[in-house]
């Protein structure tokens, strides 16, 4: 088949040229996209009076079969075939004649492209979304059911206070709720139709844009016509949207990694997600997890080459466009792949409450102490430096905090007085951060219940 662009061409394409111009490769994902724009785009040029009935019939029959060798498997790829584009014109007129070639009628492939890789992308927000929310629902559900564990809470990875494992497990699902809400922004934003601006300047055979953009679907047609061919923000905006994501999932893997370590043994990993050494017997290796970690990297840098890619280009189309799916199909099949790890990690994880409340330890009740002298009217700065004396005090004595007599306490402070002993007492102590957002029993389960809610109305919002 001739080339779509070969009509002022007399000399044979370089066979390198060939191969370094081909993203068939990398765009044959999008065949059903490119099908689906061209049956809407054929129904448009018909309603417009370029195509009879007859023909726009014809040329939505031989696309109709065109998806089907997709589906089965069996579409034979030809040389010559550059993209995605290409290859299905080229099959339908094989199919059905020269009508097939009248489907690209006051079209381009400037318009092609990023209507058909928006379509594409719609169906990619609302997968990741759905791994997204169940990631989000098993947290809250085994916030819920977990409530009653106490662990370290950490700051600088230096024990700070004690807190509620699920408490822990919810500040990551803030962050993904975080995420979905962007996904479902950034899915808003590219659901709208380029098809119809040309190569940049427009369509001159009076397309009912309006029409064409609700017969895909699409919340309405862009807005200029230069634009349309070389917006490439959302791409930007998924790259990175993936590449947070990717940092959340990182971060969570981090922790997870720590706590499943023998020395903190707070978790333990299932099989499913583990690995063992080639060496040691002994290993049970979180690889899944440092996969996790791993693999933001390659997101982010997925988001640079966007950013590099389009920062020096000229208004309009131009081929280095076409680098944009290689790193952006990479970055959401990372994403898709990174969410079902972690919601299996977490999913099947076991969590080991005994060593986590043998991890508490005394010194972490020291805010409590200068709190404890708040309640009776001192200056926090005061009640503060008084809480270091018996930090100093206990470190030097080789002691734990508790182990501080009544009159040790009270010669750092008169206030003190028998009912101190009530804040050597951890369930007492993060029963006592019951905000709205904290960590007491009450708190966290009405935090598990409001995302457990959110959950459940987010995929009812998508139905």
């Amino acid at each position: 088949m001739a080339k779509l662009w070969g009509g002022r061409f007399t000399g044979k394409t370089d066979p390198v040229m060939e191969r370094f111009n081909n993203s068939l490769h990398v765009d044959r994902v999008m065949w059903k996209a490119d099908i689906d724009g061209s049956v809407a785009y054929s129904a448009a040029l018909e309603r417009a009076g370029v195509l009879s009935a007859e023909e726009g019939t014809q040329i939505r029959e031989g696309l109709a079969a065109v998806a089907a060798e997709w589906q089965a498997g069996t579409f034979v790829v030809h040389e010559g075939d550059e993209d995605i584009h290409t290859a299905n014109e080229r099959r339908l007129t094989e199919l059905i004649g020269p009508t097939g070639g009248k489907v690209h009628t006051g079209r381009s492939r400037n318009d092609q492209v990023v209507t058909d890789l928006r379509l594409h992308l719609r169906g990619e927000c609302a997968r990741l979304s759905e791994w997204l929310r169940k990631l989000i629902l098993t947290a809250a559900k085994r916030a819920a059911a977990e409530a009653e564990l106490l662990m370290p809470g950490y700051t600088h990875l230096q024990s700070a206070q004690p807190i509620r494992w699920s408490h822990w497990m919810l500040s990551h699902a803030a962050s993904w709720k975080r995420d979905y809400e962007r996904l479902q922004q950034i899915a808003a934003r590219l659901n709208e139709m380029p098809l119809g601006s040309g190569a940049l300047a427009g369509n001159p055979f009076g397309i009912d844009r309006e029409a064409l953009s609700a017969s895909l679907g699409f919340s309405a047609p862009t807005a200029n016509s230069i634009d349309s061919v070389t917006d490439r923000d959302f791409v930007v905006e998924l790259c990175f949207w993936s590449s947070l994501l990717m940092v959340h999932l990182s971060k969570f893997g981090e922790d997870m990694i720590i706590y499943g370590s023998q020395e903190f043994g707070f978790v333990k990993f299932a099989d499913a997600y583990s690995t063992g050494s080639s060496l040691m017997p002994q290993k049970k290796n979180p690889d899944a997890l440092e996969l996790l970690r791993g693999k933001a990297g390659r997101t982010v840098g997925h988001t640079v080459t966007m950013l590099t890619m389009l920062k020096g280009l000229p208004t309009a189309y131009n081929k280095d466009m076409q680098e944009d799916k290689a790193a952006l199909f990479d970055t959401l099949d990372t994403a898709e792949a990174a969410l079902q790890i972690a919601g299996g990690v977490l999913a099947t994880l076991t969590p080991q409450p005994d060593r986590m409340r043998g991890a508490l330890n005394s010194f972490m009740l020291a805010t409590d102490l200068s709190e404890y002298l708040v309640r009776k009217g001192v200056p926090f700065r005061q009640t503060h430096h008084v809480a270091g004396q018996a930090v100093q005090l206990a470190e030097e004595r080789g002691c734990d905090l508790t182990a501080l007599t009544l009159e040790d306490l009270k010669r750092m402070h008169p206030l003190f007085d028998d009912d101190v002993a009530s804040v050597w007492d951890f369930e007492a102590a993060v029963e006592r951060r019951d905000s709205t957002g904290g960590t007491s029993k009450r708190s966290v389960l009405q935090q598990a219940s409001d995302l457990e809610k959110w959950a459940e109305a987010a995929v009812e919002q998508r139905m």
